[in-house]
């Protein structure tokens, strides 16, 4: 059953259980709040992504330069990294679990808030398109494990050995110590966030990850969360993390940052606030990073960290550009 279908249906069922003067009541009582967006400009495609992945914002330009949708930006976007070997933080190559199993995250989101998710999925090279297909053949929003991996078979999904070699020589090589750390800015926790705006002024964004390299078996970081590795309210904006992904959860980062900009602050001062907020949950650490960015509906963008290194790719009618991003920790 498609989505819309059992939501509707759901819809229909239960509306004569809330009387008519309950609606009455809150027609009375609810305040309409303008959206961003009102009396703006048009504004110009735009794509953004954390950390130069040059080639997927290529690919999401693509699609928004012929008039796709942000939806479709990125998701091909992405998916230009899960399918690169040599990326081993995202998709096929990714490093493994401290028991040698690759495991995927990933979610996405559309402009109308629709979302899908799968978590620790195995076998799978192209965990954004799985989630997608969660978000419209599903009534649901996150499928994990198992789970996760029968569904994308029934959806024609092919079966795929995700651990390379080098990958497997890679996690052979640290069995010798087993030492679990969290390098800064090494390949080894980082993820691809996506938004993108379109020629509709419609915004979306797609997260995918491999975790961090030999996680305990059955970690999840913020990925695949939506509200902690990213948000999008078409209203608003739109906003993505990437780094130690236990941290972000805890603070709900880029819904955080979404509100943020809803109040007023610019997608630059609300990813700095978002930073700020898990710092002060964090005196006195250094030992980790967390990278921001965010788009807001005018098409302007911002991205923050706490240590030096991180930075956003970005793709408009200008060119292409990586745009290293200030820092909390100045070294």
């Amino acid at each position: 059953m498609k989505r819309r279908n059992f939501l509707k249906n759901s819809t229909l069922s239960t509306a004569g259980l809330i009387s008519a003067p309950l609606f009455a009541s809150y027609q009375e009582t609810k305040k309409v709040v303008p959206p961003m967006s009102e009396g703006m400009e048009t504004v110009k495609p735009i794509v953004i992504c954390t950390w130069n992945f040059k080639n997927a914002t290529a690919k999401a330009w693509e699609v928004l330069e012929k008039g796709g949708s942000s939806l479709d930006a990125v998701e091909q976007g992405v998916m230009v990294e899960e399918a690169d070997l040599s990326n081993e933080t995202v998709g096929n190559g990714g490093r493994p679990d401290r028991d040698g199993h690759v495991t995927l995250d990933a979610c996405i989101m559309d402009k109308d808030g629709n979302c899908g998710a799968v978590l620790c999925m195995e076998n799978i090279a192209h965990p954004i398109s799985v989630a997608r297909k969660v978000m419209e053949d599903t009534p649901h929003v996150m499928l994990a494990g198992k789970g996760a991996e029968k569904f994308a078979y029934e959806k024609g999904f092919p079966k795929t050995n995700l651990l390379t070699e080098k990958a497997k020589k890679d996690w052979l090589e640290w069995k010798k110590k087993s030492k679990y750390e969290t390098i800064i800015n090494i390949e080894n926790h980082d993820t691809i966030g996506m938004l993108a705006i379109d020629k509709n002024g419609d915004i979306a964004g797609a997260c995918t990850t491999s975790g961090m390299g030999y996680k305990m078996a059955g970690r999840v970081g913020d990925s695949p969360i939506i509200g902690a590795g990213l948000f999008v309210d078409n209203e608003v904006g739109g906003a993505t993390a990437t780094g130690v992904g236990e941290e972000v959860v805890r603070t709900v980062g880029s819904f955080l940052i979404v509100e943020l900009m809803r109040q007023g602050k610019s997608p630059q001062e609300a990813c700095e606030e978002g930073v700020r907020r898990i710092m002060k949950k964090n005196k006195d650490r250094r030992d980790f990073q967390i990278g921001f960015i965010a788009i807001n509906k005018k098409g302007e963008t911002g991205g923050y960290c706490i240590h030096p290194g991180f930075s956003y790719s970005q793709f408009t009618e200008a060119g292409q550009s990586n745009n290293p991003t200030e820092t909390f920790l100045k070294s």
